[in-house]
């Protein structure tokens, strides 16, 4: 069966496509690009959206950007509504999404591990093979 999409989901993925396009051509910043802007979730009266995003650079980097963003919000908001037919255009709140780095830091640590010597096997009983094999 296919998912059921409500018209806040539409408008939280029109949101989100129209952000990222107007964050990479519009804001005067050199690292701008370097924005992504991972989800959007919209309320059922359409007055609040919360977006979320991400930055590639060191943290001094992402505090210049999140201040970039908040300085910028107003404006991000007259451009998406522009873009978007709607009767309130939602109050725009931006959070860092730190899903990335903590799955980024969940992958290191899953190659730390497979990296590492694996245990010698032991036969169905739980007897290590190795110490039972001269016993013979």
């Amino acid at each position: 069966m296919a998912k059921q999409f409500t018209r806040a989901d539409r408008v939280a993925q029109q949101i989100q496509r129209d952000l990222a396009t107007v964050i990479r051509a519009e804001l005067d910043h050199p690292q701008a690009s370097l924005i992504t802007i991972t989800d959007v979730e919209v309320t059922r009266d359409y007055s609040h959206a919360n977006v979320f995003y991400t930055f590639l650079g060191t943290e001094e980097q992402g505090k210049d950007i999140a201040s970039l963003i908040e300085r910028a919000k107003g404006f991000l908001r007259s451009q998406l509504a522009r873009g978007i037919s709607l009767y309130k255009m939602p109050e725009l709140h931006f959070e860092y999404d730190h899903s990335v780095e903590h799955g980024m830091n969940l992958s290191r640590l899953i190659d730390q591990a497979s990296s590492l010597p694996k245990a010698p096997e032991e036969d169905e009983l739980g007897v290590d093979n190795e110490k039972t094999a001269g016993k013979d």
